[in-house]
């Protein structure tokens, strides 16, 4: 993915910066956290953050979720690379892994629907579960497998 921030800066101008931020802030890292293009999820109101060196992956989703309020129903991806990093990974680990050569880590983001907008309805004809096994609804209304 292209990033909308590296086409507005210069190199040298996002390079400078990186540089001045890691001198002043050498526990924190600097990210740029932008939309996936076609997503259809809301737009971050910034994008620049000074994240904490011992923050893992997934408590910096949370600060996205927060930002952008996302309701908790809706999932949201995140991408380093275009590849899901662990959410137990510090940013630290991440940044040293996939730093830009600009001096910031850049990061995307992108939501999906997830099956729990749609309510589950109980089945109520037989669902095949492998080929080899099926339900039937017993008069109980327990399902029990048959062969």
């Amino acid at each position: 993915m292209r990033s909308k921030f590296k086409d507005e800066h210069p190199f040298e101008k996002r390079k400078a910066e990186a540089e001045r931020i890691r001198q002043k802030y050498s526990d924190r890292i600097p990210v740029i956290c932008e939309k996936v293009e076609k997503s259809d999820i809301a737009t971050i109101d910034k994008k620049k953050y000074l994240v904490p060196s011992d923050l893992t992956v997934g408590q910096f989703v949370y600060v996205i979720r927060k930002r952008i309020k996302l309701s908790p129903e809706k999932a949201i991806f995140i991408f380093v690379d275009e590849v899901l990093p662990p959410t137990a990974a510090l940013m630290s680990s991440i940044y040293e892994e996939h730093k830009d050569e600009d001096g910031f880590l850049y990061i995307s983001y992108s939501g999906a629907k997830t099956p729990l907008e749609k309510p589950w309805k109980k089945p109520t004809k037989s669902i095949f579960l492998s080929h080899h096994f099926s339900t039937t609804q017993h008069h109980s209304g327990v399902y029990k497998a048959r062969r």
